[in-house]
């Protein structure tokens, strides 16, 4: 026999066996989770908890977190996704913020983001007067204040929603939104810095107020601990996945670098096929892909999606926000009390906007991190780091023009859009949806269940958003299994509640 053959056989015996073991452990229906970032672990836990525990995770890389991952930058681990726990103190409790504050003590910080207006730098060097600069704020969150006002009137359907430029448009009587550099700076750290694309394609209904600062308080804290913030993820799977001594998960029945190119589907069950050759068949799958992933070609749906589907899927926007990491072989750059954050206005939007000092999280290690997003992004993602790390040390240069900038010693640049298991960051609500395209996208097609930050109905796009769609989502395939309850998509300018067809 072959060598290549013999390990192929190898593989289809393991997973064979895989299979019988989870099958003879947990009688039941049995679900196959595609992904085990927070999304996936989550609905993991839900169904577990409901009784249905013949369950099976297919993750494509080789680790667990997805979009929460730490990696390693001159000596300190960095989060190059998910970093922040948005929403904290107010009167409802974000899910995350207990498990990082309290169960698992992850080292966190406030940040403080009322402090940009005394960092704003000009495109040639020297600071903007921070009273001006106050005042420029000043004027652009009255104007959001009147956009959530208008948000109000709108009617909850979302027939009437329109984008934040066109509500700066209305409110501010600027035809093309902010256009001096510090005022597009200053538009960019309220609205990019956020939602990852530009007002232009943002929504006002369901961005304005945001419902995770309305729901769970204005704080957000930066996590800032050696272990990951991908730690919350093996807590959470830790209730019905077996964990190693570190509290990482590592259980039989979630399986690494198991890359889902095909989902075939019918009235009986379902088939996965992975990559490698391998099949699995289940009753039901649960998909907790990225949307960037659904938008993309990864995986194969046979037979095709239906056009409701696939049409809401492709309605929805993948945002792309990129934090690069640059470490120096000094520290030049202000520190202290209010100069956690600072900000480059050029001429050109979006262009290296947003620094972050770490000396308060890492004191000594000299890193800074700068952030883009959308188109800067995209373009950053396809040049040399080199390249990107020159541009970047340039702007510095510009920002301190009395100050010895040094070169940096080394840069990290995640390419989430590059990565097919991923193709970007996290969604946004762009304008021309409502909550009814919303239900298609979470919604069950036959045994093809779907979740993921993606389809949060009131939190997508964050931490918290990912955790409780898991539980979403479950939840519909719970009451299906155990009550053969239909899951039902809202009537999409009207109260009425319709089947999706």
């Amino acid at each position: 026999m072959k060598p290549s053959v013999a390990v192929a056989l190898a593989a289809v015996l393991l997973a064979a066996q895989h299979a019988s073991l989870a099958e003879a452990a947990y009688p039941g229906p049995r679900v196959i989770i595609v992904g085990a970032g927070m999304s996936g672990i989550s609905a993991g836990k839900r169904l577990w908890d409901a009784g249905i525990r013949n369950l099976l995770i297919l993750e494509a890389t080789d680790r667990v977190g997805g979009r929460m991952h730490k990696h390693n930058f001159g000596g300190i681990n960095v989060e190059i996704g998910a970093n922040w726990v948005e929403g904290v103190g107010g009167d409802k409790v974000n899910p995350i913020w207990p498990w990082v504050n309290s169960t698992l003590k992850l080292r966190n910080f406030r940040s403080d983001f009322d402090s940009v207006v005394g960092n704003v730098y000009k495109e040639n060097g020297g600071l903007y007067d921070e009273d001006y600069v106050q005042q420029r704020m000043d004027l652009a969150y009255e104007v959001g204040e009147k956009g959530a006002n208008l948000t109000e009137m709108m009617d909850p359907s979302g027939k009437d929603d329109i984008s934040i430029m066109a509500m700066q448009r209305l409110f501010n009587h600027e035809p093309n939104g902010p256009t001096t550099p510090l005022d597009m700076v200053l538009d960019y750290f309220i609205y990019d810095y956020e939602f990852a694309e530009p007002p232009r394609v943002t929504s006002l209904q369901n961005t304005q107020p945001t419902a995770t600062n309305t729901d769970f308080g204005e704080d957000n804290n930066f996590v800032a601990d050696q272990r990951g913030f991908e730690s919350i993820i093996h807590y959470v799977g830790s209730n019905y996945l077996r964990t190693d001594n570190n509290g990482n998960i590592a259980d039989r029945r979630v399986l690494l670098n198991k890359v889902v190119r095909q989902i075939t589907y019918n009235d009986r069950g379902v088939v996965v096929k992975t990559e490698d050759g391998s099949s699995y068949r289940a009753d039901y799958v649960m998909v907790s892909t990225s949307l960037g992933v659904l938008q993309s070609d990864l995986i194969e749906f046979k037979p095709q999606l239906p056009f409701w589907k696939t049409v809401a899927i492709y309605r929805f926007d993948m945002g792309v926000y990129t934090k690069i990491f640059l470490k120096f072989p000094k520290r030049f750059w202000p520190v202290g009390e209010g100069k956690q954050f600072f900000v480059y206005a050029s001429t050109r939007r979006g262009y290296y906007g947003m620094w972050q000092s770490f000396e308060r999280e890492y004191p000594g290690a000299n890193v800074l991190l700068v952030t883009v997003t959308d188109d800067e992004s995209r373009r950053i993602e396809r040049q040399s780091d080199n390249q990107t790390m020159a541009e970047a040390v340039a702007v510095l240069r510009n920002m301190f023009p009395d100050v010895d900038v040094p070169d940096a010693t080394d840069i990290y640049v995640p390419r989430w859009w590059s990565n097919r298991f991923f193709k970007g960051a996290y969604s946004n609500w762009p304008v021309g949806v409502n909550r009814y395209e919303y239900d298609q996208l979470r919604a069950p097609v036959g045994r093809v269940y779907f979740t993921g930050e993606h389809t949060s109905e009131h939190y997508n796009g964050y931490v918290h958003g990912a955790y409780l769609a898991g539980i979403d989502s479950a939840d519909i395939m719970i009451n299906k299994v155990f009550k053969n309850q239909d899951f039902k998509v809202r009537g999409k300018y009207d109260a009425q509640v319709a089947e999706a067809k």
